[in-house]
């Protein structure tokens, strides 16, 4: 259902009813009650708007909300003359996202990218997009490259977008294409400023994964959270929906330029990150599968690991250096997403700080691509301002003062991090192995449902979002699949 919604968006349907209902919501719902969506949304829609049912897409989702619309899936020259006419108006959408691509080329060019590596990624998130704003730039002047912002508590289950500003947010604020645009523009501003073009992520994830990365593209974010498994695992979301959903997501990802950063830290925080560390490498070899699958290129695969071993095991630093050097050397031209300690945070804000410090010389020592900045306050409050300042001055002595180490770095061979490197890979793949010789005929399903993964058991028949998947008919039709998958622009 998300995926169709998704392509109306596309096709410029926007806004809400008085109760903030969306209107591709109540479209969707009033075309699957009436002809199913087995064949698409677009069909019968486009069709609908042929026969003159409403003048236009928004007062047809209208008077769809009062189930006013007599909806039928076309045959023959219809079919084909509303195929056409919803493919023309979902180019248009389609469009936008290149645009918006060229011009954050143009944007990069003219400003420059960060003279380091890696990028400083930063949260920044009251619940308040207007509170957001100024503490996303006061970040940027201090040094941070990424900003993210991430979203409302919960969010990722409702199986509807937004609208509008939003200043009612809990631990996260809404994502919505107006907050996209805003905190968008704000930054372009401080690009300008800084002199360094600053990236923005937010959350493609949930039951609103299409939705969320159609407006991410149209509105020029440069990096989405987005991985092949997230929201089966952690936030008991269907998986066959999720994959389905992934799928789309990541054609506009492709087509958008936008970096995906995937969630394989979130593992470390259910699991033991020593006993669990080849199922980081599994998960990580499968969103690379899908993402590439899906048109995705290795400078787009922000793959994910993090910094949480128990800190008070013995070797643990020659470890986390083991792991990071690992996930470098299988992923060469991914910019990978490296994740500070959060699970051993204790509320010590000192040892925080000196641990953040030691994550902050791993992603130094092993050249990750994109490092998150740990904060010494994790688990304690939301951090302030002043909590940002503290932890950016952590990472960036770090990166002044050992930022070279990659080129000096070299452990020995057959010494304690290249065997334990080899050790989890070896893990890696007999974990791989034991998924494909599985029976049946969806080894990686019934691998998910037998908790293989997080040790969460999520069986393919059941979830949050099953009643939105739907079946496709032999003559199903998506133009913005089309589009995507062909690269053509009308």
């Amino acid at each position: 259902m998300s995926v169709e919604r998704a392509t109306l968006r596309l096709a410029g349907l926007s806004g809400a009813d008085h109760e903030r209902v969306p209107w591709v919501n109540h479209l969707v719902d009033a075309v699957r009650e009436g002809v199913g969506l087995e064949h698409g949304v677009t069909l019968p829609v486009w069709d609908a708007l042929r026969r003159g049912a409403a003048p236009d897409l928004l007062t047809l989702a209208q008077m769809a909300s009062s189930r006013s619309v007599d909806f039928r899936i076309p045959e023959g020259k219809d079919a084909t003359a509303a195929g056409k006419q919803s493919r023309t108006a979902v180019a248009h959408g389609i469009r936008t996202i290149d645009r918006q691509r060229a011009a954050r080329e143009r944007l990069v060019k003219r400003h420059g990218d960060p003279e380091q590596r890696p990028w400083i990624y930063l949260i920044v998130a009251t619940g308040d997009i207007y509170e957001d704003i100024p503490q996303a730039q006061a970040a940027a002047r201090e040094g941070a490259d990424v900003i993210a912002v991430i979203r409302s508590t919960g969010q990722s289950l409702l199986d509807y977008v937004p609208e509008g500003a939003t200043r009612e947010g809990y631990a996260g604020t809404y994502a919505t294409q107006e907050n996209f645009r805003l905190m968008r523009a704000a930054l372009d501003e401080t690009s300008k400023e800084v002199g360094r073009y600053i990236r923005l992520t937010n959350y493609a994830s949930g039951l609103c994964m299409p939705e969320i990365a159609a407006l991410a593209g149209m509105e020029r974010l440069d990096m989405m959270l987005n991985d092949s498994m997230y929201g089966i695992l952690f936030r008991d979301i269907n998986p066959i929906r999720t994959f389905v959903d992934q799928r789309f997501s990541r054609q506009v990802h492709a087509r958008a330029g936008i970096i995906i950063n995937t969630g394989e830290d979130n593992y470390l925080t259910t699991s033991d990150a020593v006993e669990a560390a080849h199922t980081v490498t599994v998960s990580q070899l499968l969103n690379e599968y899908f993402a590439k699958e899906a048109g995705l290129e290795d400078w787009q695969l922000g793959l994910g690991h993090a910094f949480e071993i128990n800190p008070d095991l013995h070797d643990s630093f020659r470890m986390e250096l083991a792991h990071a050097l690992l996930a470098r050397t299988l992923f060469p031209d991914a910019p990978l997403k490296w994740m500070p300690p959060t699970k051993h945070m204790t509320g010590d804000v000192f040892k925080g700080n000196l641990l953040d410090g030691f994550f902050n010389l791993v992603g130094a020592l092993t050249g990750q691509g994109i490092l998150l900045v740990g904060m010494m306050t994790e688990a304690v409050v939301t951090p302030w301002i002043s909590d940002r300042d503290i932890a950016l001055q952590n990472v960036r002595y770090v990166l002044n003062a050992a930022g070279g180490l990659t080129e000096d770095f070299h452990p020995p061979r057959d010494g304690f991090i290249q065997t334990r490197a080899r050790q989890v890979l070896g893990e890696a793949i007999d974990l791989l192995q034991q998924i494909t010789d599985e029976p049946g005929r969806a080894p990686l399903l019934e691998a998910i449902a037998d908790g293989t993964f997080g040790e969460m058991k999520r069986p393919a028949t059941a979830g949050k979002g099953l009643d939105g998947v739907v079946e496709r008919a032999d003559g199903y039709d998506n133009p913005a699949i089309t589009l995507l998958e062909t690269g053509a622009t009308r």
